[in-house]
């Protein structure tokens, strides 16, 4: 008897072993098994806000070169940035970005707040590049037009006039454009800015990162604008390096004053230097000219960059001489770009309002509105008026309650978070290599599964997550003691 039982509790428990090795082999029983923790972890960080496509107003009247805009009682904000001068096709892209997602808002009837429902105003701040104009522009908006909150800029010392400004008469400013961390220090931090847009050191570690994990050069030559923005990108790329990809090596730098014609003496010192990648921080016309007189020295060198992708300029260069440049974008994410059937529908919608467009907005840089600088500005002003909506008020101090620790989600389905502490953006980058039309379907996966045929653009995007290349965090900063880099 004693047999009889040992055999069948012997059989019970050998069955009872016999599903425990499966749920440890077995991918799918081992999540059955979890479901909470499975659960948690496939949602990620809590989402307080999303971009909705479905209740997007009717975009069908939207003309960029005579936007409708509101007067009266409105929600004023100023649009600052290089309307004119040298660099006057940044501020084109800022107008556009900005009216596009006010245009949809308004359309809807605008946002509720302090008990009444207000379209959004814009106005259009120029600087022209010169500090003395900033500031004297900056103060005209909020004293004698009314602007509630100020919206820019490019030129870290122009954006840093809009903070200190800000800071002075208590209005809130969105950094949505300048990149350079020492904005939001120690020194400069103040409650009323919120910076939105990607930092230097997180970018310039993503490509020295990128270049750690593929291992193909090791030789790299910087020549950044001498100005706060490339020194600090050329810091954090060298730091970059000697973090994620030691065996590398700096063979030279230079740096060159903004609006540069000539970049000649420049490229002799490279061409002589025997490096293998040329990294740049230079925006627009710098980045454009510099790589079209490389291209006429016979320079073939890739370049890792930032804001070498202006599209109008690539399409005339061609697809060779724009092969291989390897780009950090600063909204594009990783893998493909279309992952939803209303993405899809949402680039749609932007491409087929592209075509009735006039000049200035009728060029290839106004095509896709998935690039990167286009995507970014875009999306960072309905984050801002996601954030106004949610705290039904203009009043600062509200908005700052809303948007310190807000999480949200952007267009593309990248998830950012606004860090309390020093209120810069989390959000992992994507940085990707520039390839031949023929292989561009690897991220423009939908008809025609080209971004252009007549440039070489993005291939697949390569994923560096924040917690590799983190946000910077200025540690002397009081209100960030003791924090990681979530903020927590």
């Amino acid at each position: 008897m004693k047999l009889k039982l040992f055999g069948k509790w012997g059989l019970f428990l050998s069955g009872i072993l016999f599903l425990l090795s499966l749920m440890a082999y077995s991918p799918s029983m081992a999540v059955a098994a979890k479901p909470e923790k499975a659960k948690k972890e496939d949602k990620g960080p809590k989402v307080n806000a999303a971009f909705d496509f479905k209740k997007m107003g009717d975009m069908s009247d939207f003309d960029p070169t005579n936007p409708i805009i509101p007067t009266g009682d409105t929600i004023k904000i100023g649009v600052i940035g290089s309307h004119s001068g040298a660099a006057a096709l940044a501020g084109q892209m800022y107008w556009l970005c900005a009216n596009w997602a006010a245009h949809d808002i308004n359309k809807k009837g605008g946002i509720m707040v302090d008990g009444k429902k207000k379209k959004i105003q814009l106005f259009k701040g120029d600087h022209m590049g010169k500090p003395d104009q900033c500031k004297k522009m900056v103060e005209r908006l909020i004293t004698q037009d009314g602007v509630q909150i100020l919206w820019g800029s490019n030129q870290s010392n122009m954006m840093k006039i809009l903070q200190e400004t800000a800071n002075k008469y208590k209005v809130i400013c969105s950094n949505a454009i300048a990149l350079s961390d020492e904005l939001m220090n120690a020194t400069n931090f103040n409650r009323y800015t919120f910076m939105s847009s990607l930092g230097t050191d997180q970018v310039a570690q993503a490509l020295a990162y990128y270049y750690g994990q593929k291992k193909k050069e090791k030789k790299f030559y910087i020549l950044c604008q001498d100005y706060l923005f490339g020194h600090d990108m050329a810091e954090s790329f060298k730091n970059g390096l000697k973090r994620h990809y030691p065996e590398a090596t700096i063979v030279g730098e230079d740096y060159h004053k903004l609006f540069l014609t000539d970049f000649a003496p420049y490229l002799e010192k490279i061409k002589a230097s025997g490096t293998e990648v040329l990294y740049t921080a230079d925006w627009i016309p710098d980045s454009s000219n510099l790589l079209k007189q490389m291209r006429q020295m016979g320079i073939k060198l890739p370049v890792a960059n930032i804001f070498l992708d202006e599209p109008s300029f690539l399409n005339e260069m061609g697809v060779e001489a724009t092969k291989g440049l390897v780009n950090v974008s600063i909204y594009m994410d990783k893998g493909s770009v279309f992952k939803t059937p209303e993405q899809i529908k949402y680039y749609e919608l932007w491409h087929n309002q592209w075509k009735k467009w006039k000049a200035p907005y009728n060029t290839r840089l106004y095509e896709h509105a998935w690039t990167g600088n286009l995507g970014a500005y875009t999306q960072n002003m309905y984050w801002l008026l996601s954030v106004i909506e949610r705290a039904k008020s203009t009043d600062p101090e509200k908005i700052i309650k809303v948007w310190e620790g807000d999480v949200y989600r952007l267009q593309n389905g990248k998830i950012v978070k606004m860090r309390a502490c020093d209120h810069k953006v989390v959000q992992d980058v994507a940085v990707f290599e520039f390839v031949p039309p023929n292989q561009q379907k690897a991220s423009f996966n939908a008809p025609p599964y080209f971004w252009y045929q007549s440039s070489s653009s993005y291939g697949v995007g390569f994923g560096v997550p924040a917690t590799v290349v983190p946000a910077w965090m200025d540690d002397k900063l009081d209100r960030c003691k003791g924090k990681d880099i979530s903020g927590k």
